[in-house]
């Protein structure tokens, strides 16, 4: 469920009119849903009940603003983060240190001791090298860092080659099959509190099979690392639950997963551990744009929006679909491409598609855009950094300004020799 709707044949978030939004800030801009974000956090919340003692770290790459960080942090989550960037923004967000994880596959080492001088909550670690230069910055401070061994099971998430952590050739975790004999050697180091495992597997799965299958593997690993000794307290399950992006798209529900989980970790006797991040931020957002030209083609005619690749960059990179619609529909039809008008053939967001007719100066707006949108946004081409609003019920505000390619001009440097 989001909260973007119709009123009166003019689309809404929550109760403020997007028209309102367009004139105020321009576009494009990334509109957001608090409602729509404290009702997923929840949601997902619930679905987890029946799974016993859960920690939940939302994935700060799918969304990092900071007004967004609030929001979940209020409804009491953690987060997920992969840079020591991400780590700021979420002490800065109001997330507690101690509800940080730390992934990621290239934490430096200066990555590592803020990390640790920051005090979160766990390391994911990605190899034993980490392992071992964690525990030694750990042992010089005097601290004992707590972390987890992430495995890669070796299971196909059925997802975008793109976005799939959890297979063989991924870069992504140790070997499963490495990973006892590797967790016993690190477990000796004095610095280091290796209390688990993690594991995930990719992202906007549509299907909990593979998920299973990964937990099984797991579990077995789990009751492998106790019989060797080992006090296993925590699990790191990941997210990757993915979203409907078409409108007929069926994917599981948080409550399909959560009973799923349920059922695949009973009896671990664990701390489970959750990242959820497009499940969360998804449908929570939409790029609000305006159509520039409604440019004749030889099949299609190309409808030419103010947005581009550099705004919204996953139909270049993935393929991935948005589906589009009229601010203020007619209700008539048309077939058309939809463009942007970066110099790229691949600044396309649709072709062949069927939309609402739209002429020029009529605004539109790419739905589930609130996770890997503003995010993932450049300023190729030399076009102003897209701005985010956040919508509270019949109030918003900008929480990230449009920066103006003068701006990013006013850091750079002729040097002395070229200025002669």
């Amino acid at each position: 469920m989001n909260h973007f709707d119709y009123r009166d044949g003019v689309l809404h978030a929550e109760d403020v009119p997007l028209p309102v939004i367009a004139d105020a800030v321009g576009t494009p801009v990334y509109v957001y849903s608090t409602a729509t974000f404290r009702r997923h956090a929840q949601v997902f919340r619930e679905a987890l009940a029946g799974a016993g003692r859960v920690h939940l770290a939302y994935a700060i790459k799918a969304n990092p603003n900071l007004a967004v960080l609030r929001v979940l942090a209020e409804e009491g989550y953690g987060a997920d983060v992969v840079s020591a960037g991400e780590m700021m923004r979420a002490l800065a967000g109001g997330i507690a240190a101690k509800d940080i994880v730390f992934s990621g596959v290239g934490k430096t080492r200066d990555e590592l001791t803020r990390a640790l001088d920051a005090g979160i909550g766990q390391f994911n670690l990605e190899l034993e090298e980490e392992g071992e230069v964690l525990a030694a910055l750990a042992h010089a401070r005097g601290q004992t860092a707590p972390a987890v061994l992430r495995v890669n099971p070796d299971v196909d998430a059925g997802t975008h080659a793109k976005i799939s952590t959890g297979r063989k050739e991924n870069k992504f975790g140790v070997p499963i099959d490495q990973a006892p004999a590797m967790f016993d050697r690190l477990s000796k180091h004095a610095g280091l509190n290796l209390r688990g495992v993690a594991i995930h597997i990719g992202s906007q799965l549509s299907d909990l099979a593979p998920l299973e299958a990964a937990y099984a593997r797991v579990g077995e690993l789990v009751a492998d690392l106790r019989a060797a000794g080992h006090t296993i307290s925590h699990v790191d399950l990941g997210g990757g639950l993915g979203v409907p992006y078409r409108p007929d798209d069926v994917l599981p529900s948080p409550a399909d997963y959560g009973a799923m989980v349920a059922r695949a970790t009973r009896g671990w006797d664990v701390e489970l551990m959750f990242e959820p991040g497009r499940v969360i931020a998804g449908n929570a957002g939409v790029l609000l744009t305006k159509v520039v030209w409604v440019k004749p083609g030889v099949v299609n005619p190309y409808v030419i929006v103010d947005a581009a690749m550099n705004d919204l960059m996953r139909p270049a990179m993935y393929d991935a679909y948005h589906d589009f619609v009229a601010v203020r529909p007619s209700g008539a039809r048309m077939t058309a491409n939809i463009a942007g008008p970066v110099c790229e053939t691949g600044d396309t967001f649709a072709m062949g598609r069927d939309i609402d007719v739209v002429a020029s100066d009529d605004l539109g707006v790419f739905r589930t855009a609130g996770a890997y949108g503003a995010t993932m946004a450049s300023m190729y081409n030399s076009r102003a950094l897209v701005p985010e609003v956040l919508v509270d019920g019949d109030r918003f505000a900008v929480v990230a300004d449009r920066i103006q390619p003068e701006t990013i001009m006013a850091a750079e440097r002729v040097p002395e020799w070229l200025t002669r």
